[in-house]
């Protein structure tokens, strides 16, 4: 078996074995709100570091290169989660706001949101709870007409939370 197959193994049993909480907390026909909670084995030091590799636990299939590999995330406010195209340009998926110890602020109109979204708030929160690193997601969309996107949006971030805590776990597993 090859490396990549292992980790990809460990990757599914801890994701499977991992506590998670997804929830569509909020929604009309104009606003959703969706709320991702979690726990890691990584302590929180490095928690925002992990979730800048955005290229190392997105899936590429919700890329339009198709290859999470060409994602980046400049964790400065103002800094890009970029995407590399073929091309040699860049398309902005979204932007840091604030960045903070515990938490970071993006405004996200991923994928169909860009032209739906008048508001697309990511917060990723990380705190300290008994010895135990608890993240969270909290997405808050509005715009006309986007409730009928809670639940395919709710798949695709849901799904990147599970793999962000993923690669967190391998990560602090590897050290």
């Amino acid at each position: 078996m090859r490396i990549p197959a292992i980790l990809a193994t460990l990757a599914l049993a801890v994701v499977t074995a991992s506590p998670a909480a997804a929830e569509i907390i909020s929604r009309s026909e104009n606003a959703f709100t969706l709320r991702f909670e979690g726990q890691t084995r990584m302590g929180p030091a490095g928690v925002a570091d992990a979730f800048s590799q955005v290229g190392q636990w997105w899936d590429p299939a919700h890329s339009y290169t198709g290859d999470a590999a060409n994602l980046s995330l400049d964790l400065a406010p103002g800094g890009c989660w970029c995407e590399a195209m073929p091309d040699g340009s860049r398309f902005d998926h979204g932007r840091v706001e604030s960045v903070a110890f515990g938490e970071v602020r993006l405004h996200a109109p991923f994928g169909p949101l860009r032209t739906m979204a008048t508001r697309a708030d990511l917060v990723v929160t990380y705190a300290l709870v008994d010895g135990v690193v608890r993240p969270s997601w909290t997405f808050v969309v509005e715009g006309p007409g986007v409730g009928a996107m809670a639940e395919p949006v709710d798949g695709v971030m849901g799904g990147g939370f599970a793999r962000w805590i993923a690669h967190m776990d391998a990560c602090a597993a590897a050290h």
